[in-house]
This record gives structure tokens, C-alpha cells and sequence, in this order.
């Protein structure tokens, strides 16, 4: 899915009396019932299912401080950090990594440190992965994103597996089923906060 705030046209910092008028004006121009029987009807159909989904992510983020995606762990709505997770997903990783290191200063979020993290898994770097969704995970303990990310990179380092990819990494020691499985839960993981 795009960035719900895109979608809807408002900021991250919206009020929630913005986001609804600005719902509401999408809800009027889209409605189904004002295209009965045009050509177009197909368009604002869909239309109307993305503003929704928006709205009901934006709203869902609010009230519970993550988002309605159907994993339930997308915790910021940050457009900066929604884009690196794009881009992590279309395996764009240097251009995830420039956005990450365009933040300056000595404390970063949790996000940041889970989303570096994914850059690593993604590059099959995993002792630099598994560093740091440790540290993502010391920051938001009940964040069940960066929990299961976590987990998955220890099982797989349990079983004395290393990267799927090692090629210019610090450190890996082979490749095995269990990389490929953790990789495909963790990618799961960030592919399904894009839906």
C-alpha cells in the first residue's frame, strides 16, 4: 500500500479532526454512488478501497500507536522510514541505507535500528543483522515486529547458519534452508506493513 498520508493528503502530523475532513472530502469525491453507470466506476471503486485502507491505517496508528496492516506491527508512520521499508522490500538496499544515514545525531529510533537490521538480513549479513534487531529490541521490548525478527536471526544462528549472501560481508560462515525460510519470515514481516 502507498503512504496512507499520501494517500489522504495530509501530514504525519495531521490532527485527527484534519485527517477525518480530509477522509471525508475523498469519501464525497470517490463514492461509488457518484459513478453509477460511468466508465470511470472501476477507477473510483478502487479508489475508494485505498482511501479507507488509508484512513483505517492512519486511525488504527493513532489510537494504538502502530497500524492496521494485517501483521499489526508497522509502528511508525514515519514517511521517511515507510519509504526505506519500500525500498528494503524492492531490495533497493543502498538507497534504503542512504535514507538511514541521512539521520544524523547519536540516538536513532527503535525503527531506525530495526530497519538497518533488515538492510543487513536483506545484504545476508547476519551477526551485523542480528546486533542490531537486539538493540531495536532493548528500545520497544513488546514491539512483536522487532521481537520476531529477533527470534528468527537467533534460531537461525543457533543452527550455525550464516548469511544467504556473504559476499563483502565482515563476517558469514555458509548457507543453508533454515537462512532461506528465516529470510522469507522476515521479509513477511516487512512486506505485509506495505500492503
Amino acid at each position: 500500500m502507498k503512504n496512507p498520508y499520501e494517500v489522504l493528503g495530509v501530514s504525519p502530523s495531521a490532527s485527527e479532526s484534519e485527517i477525518k475532513a480530509a477522509y471525508r472530502e475523498l469519501a464525497k469525491k470517490y463514492h461509488p454512488d457518484k459513478y453509477t453507470d460511468s466508465p470511470l466506476a472501476d477507477v473510483a471503486e478502487e479508489k475508494m478501497k485505498e482511501v479507507n485502507e488509508a484512513y483505517d491505517e492512519i486511525m488504527n496508528a493513532k489510537k494504538g500507536g502502530g497500524s492496521s496492516s494485517s501483521s499489526g506491527t508497522y509502528t511508525n508512520t514515519s514517511s521517511a522510514y515507510y519509504n526505506v521499508r519500500v525500498l528494503i522490500q524492492q531490495n533497493r538496499l543502498d538507497e534504503a541505507e542512504r535514507i538511514l544515514d541521512s539521520e544524523t545525531g547519536p540516538d536513532h529510533s527503535a525503527e531506525w535500528y530495526f530497519l538497518r537490521g533488515m538492510c543487513y538480513f536483506r545484504r545476508g549479513w547476519t551477526q551485523q543483522a542480528a546486533q542490531y534487531f537486539q538493540r531495536a529490541n532493548q528500545m520497544e521490548p513488546n514491539n512483536a515486529e522487532y521481537r520476531q525478527a529477533l527470534e528468527n536471526i537467533t534460531r537461525q544462528q543457533s543452527y550455525g547458519f550464516g548469511g544467504y549472501n556473504t559476499a563483502g560481508a565482515p563476517q558469514g560462515n555458509g548457507c543453508g534452508a533454515c537462512d532461506i525460510c528465516a529470510g522469507l519470515m522476515c521479509l513477511e514481516c516487512l512486506c505485509s506493513c506495505c500492503r
